[in-house]
This record gives C-alpha cells, structure tokens and sequence, in this order.
C-alpha cells in the first residue's frame, strides 16, 4: 500500500512523515503520473484558494476528482473545503473537488491569531490534542458520517471512501485520523 499526500503547497511534508511514522510507504504527489502510482490520497492544509489555483495549473483537477470517485481520500483542513460541495466564502472561481455532501465555511474559527489547540474526541472512544489553524467549519453534515468533534461540534467526517477534518493532527503528534484512514484501505 502506497499513500500519495498532495504537494502542491501547505504542511504536506508532516504528513508524509506522520504516514510513514505508521509504518507505510508515503510519497509526494505533484501530478497525475504520480497520483497513478498511489493507493490513497491525503489532500493537506494549506491556503485552500492557492491549492485549488495550482491543481488547475498542474492539470490535477480531472484527475483528482476522477481519483476521489473511487479511492481512499482524507482532507485536513484546506483538503476539507476542497472536498465538499458547498463552502461559504469560497471565491467564486475557487475549483472544488467536490464528493462529501457537506456545506463548509471557510476560516470560521478565526483568523492566524484565533489559531489554537484543542482535544477532538473520536466516535470510537479516542481523544487526541490537535491544531486548528484558520479551519474550516462543517456547517451542514446531515448525509455524512460523524468521525470526530471538538466540544459538541463536528469537527471529521467520512462518506464512502472519502474522510475529511477541520483540523490539523500532522501538526501535534496525533495519529489517530490516519490510523482510520489506513484502515479504510480494508
């Protein structure tokens, strides 16, 4: 099993090494031939707006919502809006990838400043201490499951092959939305 982690910009290099830290073989994936050779994807925080404007540019768009139709993808944060369908305060022009039936709003926890750490509770019993960085919140989440919240919010979620987060766990040590998500491979 190989998985692939978005490199176009944002924290992609911490989650190779949080994959790898698994005992799975990781590699980076800038273009299509790479994501060819790849089993499952984790599309990585980040500037959502600039990843959507480089997946256009490196002609990843097609490719990539042809790879989420079927495999294993995981979105943290940017990788979040990225693969809902509806985002509140997304650029009009901002491409999506789209297949998680949920509504986002971007930045809602607030701005760099507003930036904090947090305990997400896991729906398997799990707690783990991660970062939100200007992250994203799922507003509406009626068709998908619930994988983890912060507080009473829903803060991960999963629909058929696809999983995503408002958070970042690559940034504190947490490994246990990658774990689930190996796991989905199954």
């Amino acid at each position: 099993m190989r998985v692939g982690v978005l490199a176009l910009q944002g924290d992609f290099r911490e989650h190779l090494l949080a994959i790898e830290s698994l005992g799975v073989q990781a590699s980076a994936v800038k273009n299509p031939v790479e994501l060819e050779a790849v089993d499952g994807l984790i599309m990585p925080g980040g500037e959502s707006t600039t990843i959507s404007k480089l997946i256009e540019i490196f002609g990843m768009l097609s490719p990539l919502r042809e790879f989420a139709a079927t495999k294993p993808v995981l979105g943290t944060c940017a990788g979040l809006i990225l693969l809902s369908e509806k985002v509140s305060g997304a650029l009009a022009d901002q491409q999506l990838i789209g297949g998680l039936p949920i509504t986002t709003e971007r930045n809602s926890y607030g701005g760099q400043l507003q930036s904090f750490e947090g305990q997400v509770d896991f729906v398997d019993g799990v707690s783990e201490n991660v970062a939100f960085i200007r992250a994203p919140r799922i507003l509406e989440h009626s068709e998908v499951g619930v994988v983890a919240k912060f507080q009473d919010e829903v803060v991960a979620v999963r629909h058929g092959n696809l999983m995503a987060a408002s958070f970042h766990p690559e940034l504190t040590g947490a490994t246990h939305l990658h774990k689930l998500f190996i796991s989905s491979f199954n």
